[in-house]
């Protein structure tokens, strides 16, 4: 038997430190081939998968599913050839080849417990272990319910007798990330947000045009797209609104580039990736621009060069009915504009009313890089955009 390889939780970069084991791919007694994907890792940024650096058999999983592992920590050895069974591993699979059939996201007790492959287990799981402590509950006196009798949070929660009263979750990877910087934000950042309301009549017969012209048919087009183009054309007449404050220099950083970011509700949280130098494209490559970015957002595989270096930021609370928000700076960024939805409203037009398609924009700024003057005047310029799109497309 050959001595296994460790692979330890790299450097994902971006600062990152840390990375909660979101799933295994792979199990104990299993052959591996060299790059095939061993687990999913989510940080602070995205779903990261994680391929192997080694060629081998699986002889051990030193991290739980749901467990958070820091950079540089052991999270699989790998022995460079098949190990051989021993009386003790009852249940391990070994062989020559990969097996027949693998799922892609393996349970704890899909798997042998880390006594049974040379490693020692805690009696219960670190979030279980966390609440017992938060309730003021003695772990070592429950009786576990998990596999090999681990102690699991429901097992916490019944012994507490509040399992119908309320319900615990621990908060990892981009929940937590975000969290964080929407707290960091507000409590270091004084924000103001100024709203307009504006007839859009003109935008939304504008999309519905590109959308039948054989030019655009491969695109969604949608207000959000023509309100992120109108945010770019407006910004090089209001620069402050692309800035940043470096609190230690007392100084502004003003950019020169427009990193646009677009709040997506992805399903493991809000994150808001960006769309490098926005500013350089036109209605088209914004178009494919937003929804690539999009989808991959809610696919969970954003790059984590996307997730940073933003400078603006827009969202879109009107795809929910919402009329609009104030929304929370992202760290570092001077603004962001919020769109709510286009709705039919009676409206003056030409003197007389009228039924047209009216929104209303929100535009959160750090007052420290702009005054409200400033602020109403690029948000002023967004809204005429819209008003008169056409302008937008010279």
């Amino acid at each position: 038997m050959s001595a296994a390889q460790q692979f330890r939780l790299p450097d994902l970069g971006e600062g990152l430190t840390e990375a909660e084991l979101v799933s295994w791919q792979v199990q104990v007694g299993e052959v591996v081939e060299l790059n095939q994907p061993l687990c999913e890792v989510e940080t602070a940024k995205a779903l990261v998968e994680l391929p192997s650096p080694f060629a081998g058999t699986v002889s051990a999983l030193l991290v739980e599913e749901g467990e958070t592992a820091q950079v540089g920590d052991a999270l699989i050895e790998i022995a460079a050839t098949p190990t051989a069974p021993t009386g003790s591993d009852k249940g391990i699979l070994v062989g020559s080849g990969p097996l027949p059939h693998r799922p892609s996201r393996l349970r704890r007790a899909d798997y042998p417990s880390r006594s049974e492959v040379g490693g020692s287990r805690a009696s219960a799981k670190p979030a279980a272990r966390k609440l017992a402590q938060e309730m003021g509950i003695d772990v070592t006196t429950l009786e576990g319910s998990g596999a090999d009798g681990v102690v699991t949070i429901d097992d916490v929660r019944a012994s507490g007798g509040t399992e119908d009263r309320q319900t615990r979750r621990p908060v990892h990877g981009v929940r937590r990330a975000m969290a964080e910087a929407v707290s960091l934000s507000a409590s270091t950042t004084p924000q103001v947000t100024e709203f307009l309301t504006v007839d859009v009549t003109a935008s939304v017969d504008l999309l519905r045009e590109l959308q039948a012209n054989n030019d655009f048919r491969d695109l969604k087009l949608t207000p959000l797209t023509l309100a992120a183009l109108s945010l770019l054309t407006a910004l090089p007449r209001n620069p402050e609104l692309n800035s940043s404050w470096d609190a230690h220099n007392q100084e502004v950083i003003e950019k020169h580039y427009v990193n646009l970011g677009i709040a997506v509700a992805s399903p493991r949280g809000l994150i808001v990736p960006n769309i490098k130098d926005a500013d350089q494209l036109r209605l088209r490559g914004l178009a494919r621009a937003i929804e690539d970015l999009t989808e991959a957002a809610r696919a969970a595989t954003t790059p984590l060069a996307d997730l940073t270096d933003g400078t603006i930021s827009i969202t879109n609370v009107g795809v929910f009915g919402i009329d609009t928000g104030t929304p929370i700076l992202n760290p570092g960024e001077a603004a962001i504009l919020c769109l709510g939805a286009v709705a039919q409203r009676p409206w003056v037009h030409h003197d007389s009313v009228a039924v047209r398609q009216v929104t209303t924009l929100g535009l959160t700024f750090d007052h420290r890089l702009a005054d409200g003057e400033q602020a109403a005047r690029f948000l002023a310029a967004i809204g005429a955009g819209l008003e008169n799109p056409l302008r937008l497309l010279g």
